[in-house]
């Protein structure tokens, strides 16, 4: 998918006094976070996230930001800000250490945490390293960063104060304003009004709830929920949550003793991450709750900790749902507790699973049928308090989808913004003697990993892919004499992803042999042209009498 604005044009030269500000990614779509900053010179990225395929990426593992617009400019960045560690904000740092090594990584002590296994496991050793913390105030080339504590569904999360010459660009990252945390740390609206008292510029803020009216449920309102299951259930309870949701596991962990079962965790990255959040002293398990395998104990007396929560069909919850799991078999009356909202894309996959979850005699408890997850965002009457608090001279909406932007730039007027900015991936915006303003646009699109190759598949070949998956194809092979121009054998035609037998194209094949044989009559003997009439002989054919758009793969041999 790419982003080319040519109504826009590429962007002027930068004035000294100006700060830029570039969104590779995040805006028009929920994940693959990055914004560039500069200013002298230099440039400073917030985030670098990946975005999780859907059913239109077949194959594909990641989605990840377009590098392309800074690539010759990397001797330029003085450092990553990650505001927290989710994976739509740091998966796709290794990536772009793939092509520097050295730039400085800046971020709280779980967020920097999370990214090392990812480092190691793309072998990427020296790699300077930043653990800030809220009230830290630490420059990187002409960027002076304060970074401010914020609540999230994941501890540790900050907002970035990022101040130059040019003006104060305040970034929220993702955020909520729960009142009454789990862990007691709450969005700092304190920091937030001395930096609006002193003059916030441009306010780029989170807009992945801006559509819901009021204010986010808090965390500690869920927690009857999930007792409730676990006093309900007779047998085993598996809980789906993303695996970086400390809090979440938190809940079922202390739900778990007060009922006297024991938790094991099931799938790797949640093993990994809740193993690194209690080495941190983010995450406290009751002592004796915690086992290392899924038949410890009874199964009423047990708990699975899962991932799969968005259907990923590798995640653990997906393998047990179409019985491929190793380790875990559902068994009719046990309880299956999805702790997660649904990001937009992946309705379909999840209620895929709940069904084949509740066709093996499950009780499925999800957020549809029960309180058993908020979000982590702020929702609209917190983002409206925001800017009454801060009052910035512009604003500009990111982290969600278009119709979030637009709802965010709703709110943002109506509490009286003087500039707000409707951005999109790959727009510039300029901020100039307090203005910011749209100065163009640079070129940059979807990058694929697919397997071990990253960029290298092309929006036409994953077309190619959804053609195959959804029309079949169908090959034809002929030979010819190349002396005579006679067709010696063929053409052989032969189907595959079709519901019709390959003898449905006996009747076309006097018509292609007789288009073949004419062009061959007229002197033609190039290959490519021959095995265009070909194609579009059979395709014509396909969309006429099978109503179907086939990949077609015409052959031509020479003798």
């Amino acid at each position: 998918m790419s982003h080319m604005h040519t109504e826009l044009g590429p962007p002027p030269p930068l004035p000294d006094d100006a700060l830029r500000v570039i969104p590779l990614g995040g805006l028009g779509e929920i994940g693959r976070n990055m914004t560039v900053f500069e200013f002298g010179g230099k440039l400073l990225i917030v985030d670098c996230g990946v975005l999780f395929p859907e059913e239109h990426h077949p194959g594909v593992d990641l989605i990840l930001p377009d590098f392309g617009p800074i690539r010759d400019r990397l001797d330029d960045v003085v450092g990553i800000v990650l505001t927290h560690g989710h994976e739509d904000h740091i998966g796709g740092v290794p990536y772009l250490l793939r092509e520097r090594g050295d730039i400085p990584i800046i971020g709280s002590k779980l967020t920097l945490a999370l990214v090392d296994p990812k480092l190691k496991e793309h072998r990427l050793k020296e790699v300077p390293r930043y653990v800030v913390a809220e009230n830290d105030v630490l420059s990187f080339g002409p960027f002076e960063c304060e970074f401010v504590a914020v609540n999230h569904s994941i501890p540790d999360a900050l907002a970035v104060a990022i101040k130059t010459p040019a003006g104060v660009a305040l970034h929220t990252g993702d955020f909520k304003m729960d009142q009454l945390p789990l862990d007691g740390r709450i969005t700092d609206l304190r920091a937030f009004a001395r930096l609006g008292e002193a003059g916030v510029d441009l306010f780029l803020t989170d807009s992945t709830n801006s559509d819901v009216p009021g204010f986010t449920t808090a965390e500690r309102q869920i927690t009857p929920a999930i007792d409730a299951v676990f006093a309900k259930s007779k047998k085993r309870i598996i809980v789906a949550s993303f695996a970086s949701h400390v809090h979440r596991v938190q809940q079922v962990l202390d739900a778990a003793a007060k009922h006297g079962r024991k938790v094991a965790y099931v799938g790797r990255s949640m093993v990994r991450n809740m193993q690194i959040a209690r080495e941190l002293g983010y995450l406290h398990v009751p002592d004796g709750v915690v086992v290392d395998r899924v038949d410890a104990a009874p199964p009423e007396k047990m708990v699975l900790m899962s991932t799969g929560s968005q259907g990923e069909p590798m995640a653990a919850l997906s393998r047990i749902a179409n019985r491929s799991h190793q380790q875990v078999s559902l068994e009719p009356g046990d309880t299956v507790l999805l702790a997660s909202s649904l990001i937009p894309g992946n309705e379909n996959a999840v209620y895929r699973v709940i069904d084949g979850l509740t066709k093996l005699g499950a009780n499925v408890v999800h957020k549809g049928n029960a309180l058993v997850h908020v979000s982590g965002h702020a929702s609209a009457g917190e983002l409206l308090y925001c800017y009454n608090i801060v009052k910035p001279q512009n604003v500009m909406p990111v982290h969600g989808e278009i119709r979030h932007l637009h709802s965010n730039a709703e709110l943002a007027r109506a509490t009286g913004v003087p500039n707000v900015i409707l951005a999109e991936d790959g727009y510039v915006v300029d901020l100039i003697d307090g203005h910011a303003r749209i100065v163009g646009a640079v070129d940059c699109g979807y990058v694929y990993v697919d397997g071990s190759s990253v960029g290298d598949l092309t929006d036409s070949e994953l077309k190619d892919r959804r053609v195959l998956g959804e029309e079949g194809f169908v090959s034809a092979v002929v030979v010819i004499d190349s002396t005579t121009g006679k067709i010696l054998s063929g053409p052989e035609i032969h189907a595959r992803g079709l519901a019709e037998d390959d003898r449905v194209f006996d009747e076309i094949q006097p018509k292609l042999v007789s288009a073949l044989e004419e062009a061959l009559g007229q002197g033609t003997r190039d290959a490519n042209q021959l095995q265009q009439i070909m194609r579009r002989v059979l395709g014509s054919f396909a969309g006429r009498k099978l109503r179907r758009r086939p990949m077609i793969i015409p052959i031509v041999l020479e003798a």
